[in-house]
């Protein structure tokens, strides 16, 4: 587990910026689990590539027309018990952190691995994400 004074910087760069902390199973059983709806996901990390890409990234496609009607966050190292039920709602992909995923009505739809996060501009990661949002997701005036 890391410090919390470590990760509450990191942490609050997704909240702040709207996106909903899990920090319990049962929270995200209640998001993930719903039939209705999209919901983007972020496990967030200390990494380097979580800050430099993966949460910039996440914010950056909140940006488009089509949006999820949730976004929420889970941290890897310090949520234990939500990012392990996150990680089953991610099967089959293995365990990644950082990672982003789209659901549409309690289904994943698309993801991203640290992998995929890793070597790519936030820009790119963000231009994934919406192509997905534009598919999966409804647009909503702002």
């Amino acid at each position: 587990m890391y410090p919390l004074e470590l990760v509450t910087p990191m942490a609050k760069d997704l909240t702040d910026f709207g996106f909903d902390g899990l920090s319990s199973a049962e929270e995200v059983d209640k998001v993930l689990g719903s039939k209705e709806g999209t919901v983007l996901m972020v496990v967030n990390s200390v990494c380097g590539c979580a800050a430099g890409n993966a949460r910039p990234a996440a914010k950056f496609s909140l940006h488009n027309a089509a949006k999820p009607t949730k976004a929420v966050t889970v941290f890897a190292g310090v949520d234990k018990e939500a990012v392990a039920k996150a990680r089953e709602y991610l099967l089959p992909y293995p365990p990644s952190s950082p990672a982003i995923a789209l659901f549409k009505d309690g289904n994943l739809v698309h993801m991203i691995e640290r992998h995929m996060i890793e070597g790519r501009t936030a820009q790119m990661i963000a231009d994934s994400l919406m192509a997905a949002m534009n598919e999966h997701c409804a647009a909503i005036a702002e």
